[in-house]
């Protein structure tokens, strides 16, 4: 009959009375009666799958309201499951006539009142292999252990519950089935059911407080049933076992427990179970659900992932926006401190005039200076746009995470694990309203898709070597931390969704080394991650965000890879390295916090490289009390606070960073809280939206306290860890390291910051070499109660809104080597100790170099023309020597002389020293800077060895540089507490 006779409609509505066997044979007539089987999907397929007593929802139990993507394939995965238990049983019985075979009759033996048999027992013992029993409603109770000693089916007839057991079931043969049926402990024994070597099937089956025990070779395949009131799984030894839609409530401890190395042995049904985990597919969610897609964000969390973060919400804007409020609010942090006298002749201008007058200046009798050893920083790029250093605009694109393809693409031992189906596979389980979800120990290996943990303590524990892989699940509200991995344990973590955890999304300590990529950790009610207790592991590609506490914490000698995360919107910090944490920080980008982006303090010692930090509410980045690292060619930009922020007693070191573009300073480096500082001790910045003294100061300390709460409370469950034997002892810590002493900042480019470029107010010595400190709006380097040497060698400070460098009094400094160009005021204001040799002070609004005070200083070998004003002006009782200076004339309506010495000082020595005026007949100067060319200069400075550069020095993760330092405190920054 043709398929054309007849509507479709109506073919549809007559294939829906044919049984599953005649569906079948329809579709075997031709391609259009096929095509039209295949189309009864949500019909007639939907029908026999819920109808099937043996086959629950093909989403139960944690998504049962999402329709699958095929009924039919729902249908054909249940019935091929069904027979797996049957895989080595003979199908064909040999008969009398050697050329005929028959297939092996099987037969059924109901148990029940009124049956052939009352008790299993009874049945069991004249059941021949692979017959049926069938069990009538009602409780059958055993007084004694049962064994099962031949292959046989045990099905409950009628509803799910109306057949219970109260049984011990030992199984000694290959296999067997047990569908339908409801399990509960017998007075004797929890345990309701093991084996040692077969192989056992369970579908559709409840399992009331009662525990399934297997051990290896021993394989279980379990699927639709359900494990409550304190039930659990526990897997010893296991080569290979599937537990595939279960439901897990109400556990005293773990739901499943796997133990042991797999054994080397296989029984028949390995093979089998290896095909069907293949076969499966990996999830069969629909792709609305947030488990599947990675882009989309569960209603839990308030704030979306930004999977493509390309400031989506006008940040540029709102950074502009922020640094226009910064200045307008007179961000010059420091109360007590100024930029020095303004010259008379800023004094005589107005600021219109001023401004006017000094661009004409530049423009007619500037000396060129473009040839500079840090030219190249600020010239435009290939493509004709401009370089990071002279773009008035912060970046407006950060990079892109990679795809969980791309990270198995390039990493073997990820697509090795990816595809590993070892231990024990549980899939699209739920594990709900219980202590525990997954326990993994002693070298066992599972692996988990697709599952949903809620309401847990914990989600997953992997300890003692084993391995554990997680794809694709979601872990929610736990008690404590999400995942914890101990004890060198290892393994793949990807593609999860772990959020509102009471602890960590995940703890790694003790060795352990897992790989966790492309997951989504968020809204978690403490840290996202927390590496600690010689932790390791490869962090990449997470998206990490809305955690009340730090993103990422390393802690107490973790040593983790972080690298390529979007970390964002988190509460406190995105990174926050403490307590000897240590690690490789690459290529993430770090945003949108509400303290600092990265967070490193009392021991903390990472590399921090190639970050994109911005757009943070406070500061970039923190290096608090005793921290170290090595921060280098990191883009910190857009910041409410700082870009870094460096307090006593730390040694980091900082090269080759971009640091632009942020409210605040660039780069301060200070000592303590000044007592007299009352804004900055409260936390009541300029610009801070209204936030008052007893607010700011109150959350402070709120965040102190809730900060050594964490630390306490970093032990899950209340163990009591003694972390000094998990430690390195210091000496092991920095027995390979380079040692130095004094914390450097090289390479750095400063520029567009709402204040200062580089503010320093330390009792410590510091080392600023090689850096671009240009376009700031206040002043380029600020150096304020140095009680130790500051070296400021080979830097260009260029074109910042006030003071090129200005010194303070009581201050220790070397000026070497250094450009000093058009600033818009003086070049150099000096009032402290030290020297300033060979530097080149061009163009800018005031005197070029300005020393007053009660100091002692050396002034030699500077080339020097002012704008306007003075070249060299000693003021007061300055103490020192003026010697081989060049000075050129700046305008020729400039009346002031180029070399100023208060009359009646007898202590300061002017000598050899050259003034070069224009010629009357020229209006222009010819004059250029050579031999040597333009400050800086391209080469080493002067005076410094190849050691003292550890930016041209190969630096690894075990030869790292290094030191141990003297104690201190200071907590002034921006929002920066101790986490």
């Amino acid at each position: 009959m043709e398929v054309g006779s007849l509507p479709v409609e109506l073919w549809r509505l007559i294939l829906a009375y044919l049984p599953l066997p005649d569906l079948g044979r329809c579709c075997q007539v031709c391609r259009a009666w096929r095509e039209l089987v295949l189309s009864l999907d949500n019909t007639r397929w939907r029908q026999l799958c819920l109808g099937c007593p043996e086959c629950r929802h093909p989403n139960w139990p944690s998504q049962p309201h999402l329709e699958p993507p095929s009924w039919r394939e729902a249908l054909k995965q249940h019935a091929l499951a069904t027979r797996t238990w049957t895989q080595n049983g003979p199908e064909l019985q040999s008969s009398a006539c050697l050329f005929f075979r028959r297939r092996k009759d099987r037969r059924i033996w109901h148990v029940g009142p009124g049956c052939e048999f009352e008790t299993l027992r009874g049945a069991l013992g004249v059941a021949g292999p692979y017959d049926r029993v069938v069990l009538h409603p009602g409780v059958y109770e055993e007084q004694a252990e049962l064994t099962i000693k031949i292959p046989v089916e045990i099905i409950g007839l009628g509803t799910l519950g109306e057949v219970a057991l109260l049984v011990c079931v030992e199984q000694q043969c290959p296999t067997a089935r047990l569908c339908n049926l409801v399990f509960m402990p017998p007075w004797f024994s929890t345990v309701v059911y093991k084996t040692s070597w077969g192989h056992v099937q369970l579908d559709n089956c409840n399992f009331e407080g009662a525990q399934l025990q297997i051990r290896g070779p021993g394989t279980c395949q379990a699927r639709f049933c359900s494990f409550s009131q304190s039930s659990s799984v526990n897997l010893i030894g296991v080569a290979l076992s599937l537990l595939d839609s279960c439901d897990f409530s109400g556990s005293d401890t773990a739901s499943v427990t796997v133990e042991g190395l797999p054994t080397s042995e296989r029984n028949w049904a390995c093979k089998h179970l290896a095909a069907l985990a293949k076969a499966f597919p990996t999830c069969f969610v629909s792709e609305s659900s947030s488990v599947v897609k990675p882009d989309s964000f569960s209603s839990v969390g308030p704030h979306p992932p930004l999977c493509n973060i390309k400031n989506q919400m006008n940040l540029d804007e709102w950074q502009k926006k922020a640094v226009l409020e910064a200045v307008c609010h007179g961000t010059v942090i420091d109360d007590g401190w100024s930029d020095g006298e303004h010259s008379e002749a800023e004094e005589e201008n107005p600021v219109g005039e001023k401004e006017n007058n000094r661009i004409s200046l530049t423009l007619d009798y500037k000396i060129s200076c473009d040839q500079h050893g840090l030219s190249h920083l600020l010239k435009p790029r290939s493509d004709g746009s401009l370089s990071l250093a002279s773009c008035p605009d912060p970046p407006s694109e950060t990079p892109e995470s990679l795809t969980f393809q791309q990270e198995l693409e390039r990493d073997p031992e990820a697509n090795m694990l990816a595809a590993s189906t070892l231990g024990c596979i549980l899939r699209r389980c739920l594990f709900r309203d219980g202590k525990g979800g997954v326990h993994v120990s002693n070298y066992g290996q599972a692996r988990l898709e697709g599952n949903v943990f809620r309401g847990l303590n914990y989600a997953v524990r992997c300890i003692q070597n084993s391995t554990i892989i997680m794809l694709r699940n979601e872990v929610r509200e736990c008690r404590a931390s999400g995942v914890f991995l101990r004890l060198s344990a290892h393994g793949l973590i990807a593609e999860n969704n772990i959020h509102s955890n009471g602890e960590a999304g995940l703890d790694i300590r003790k060795g352990a080394n897992p790989i966790i990529v492309c997951n989504r950790i968020h809204s978690g009610l403490r840290s996202g991650v927390v590496v600690l207790g010689n932790g390791k592991g490869s962090i990449r590609s997470n998206q990490i965000y809305n955690n009340k506490e730090a993103g990422v914490y390393i802690l107490f000698s973790g040593n983790p890879v972080v690298s390529g995360n979007h970390i964002f919107q988190g509460q406190a910090a995105g990174i926050a390295i403490n307590e000897n944490g240590r690690g490789l920080i690459a290529d993430n980008v770090i945003k949108e916090n509400q303290w600092g982006g990265v967070d490193i303090r009392r021991g903390g010692d990472p590399i921090l490289r190639n970050n994109f930090i911005c757009h943070g509410f406070s500061d970039g980045v923190v290096v608090g009390e005793r921290g170290r690292g090595l921060i280098e060619g990191n883009h910190v930009y857009g910041n409410k606070g700082c870009g870094v922020w460096v307090m006593s007693s730390s040694l980091p070191q900082l090269l080759g960073n971009y640091i632009t573009h942020n409210c605040m300073y660039g780069l301060a480096v200070f000592c303590r809280k000044d007592p007299e500082n009352v804004e900055v001790r409260e936390g009541n910045w300029p610009g801070q939206d209204g936030l008052g003294d007893e607010g700011a100061n109150g959350e402070r300390r709120g965040a102190e306290a809730e900060g050594r709460e964490a630390q306490e409370n970093l032990n899950d469950e209340g163990e009591l860890f003694a972390w000094e034997s998990d430690l390195d002892s210091e000496d092991e810590r920095h027995s390979a390291r380079r040692s130095i002493s004094v914390a450097l900042v090289e390479g750095n480019c400063m520029s567009y910051n709402g204040a200062v470029g580089l503010y320093v107010k330390s009792s410590e010595p510091l080392n600023a070499f090689s850096n671009l400190v240009n376009s700031n709006h206040g002043t380029g380097i600020a150096v304020l109660q140095s009680s130790q040497l500051t070296r400021l060698v080979a830097n260009c400070i260029l074109e910042n809104g006030r003071v090129g460098v200005a010194v303070e009094r009581d201050s220790r400094v070397e000026l070497r080597g250094n450009g000093v160009y058009g600033n818009g005021s003086h070049g150099v204001v000096f009032g402290g100790n030290g020297q300033i040799v060979e530097n080149d002070v061009l163009g800018n609004g005031g005197y070029g170099i300005q020393v007053s005070g009660s100091t002692d200083i050396k002034i030699l070998r500077n080339r020097v023309q002012p704008a306007q004003g003075c070249g060299i002006a000693v003021l007061g009782a300055v103490k020192g020597i003026v010697h081989d200076n060049t000075l050129f004339q700046g305008h020729p309506g400039n009346k002031k002389t180029l070399l100023h010495m208060d009359p009646g000082n007898e202590n300061c020595v002017l000598r050899n020293n050259s003034i070069v005026k224009h010629n009357s007949y020229t209006s222009v100067s010819p004059w250029i800077l050579e031999s040597p060319p333009p400050r800086p200069q391209s080469s080493s400075p002067s005076g410094l060895s190849s050691s003292q550069h550890p930016s041209r020095l190969g630096i690894s993760m075990t030869n790292r540089i290094s030191a141990s330092v003297e104690s201190g405190c200071h907590s002034g920054s921006m929002f920066c507490c101790i986490l």
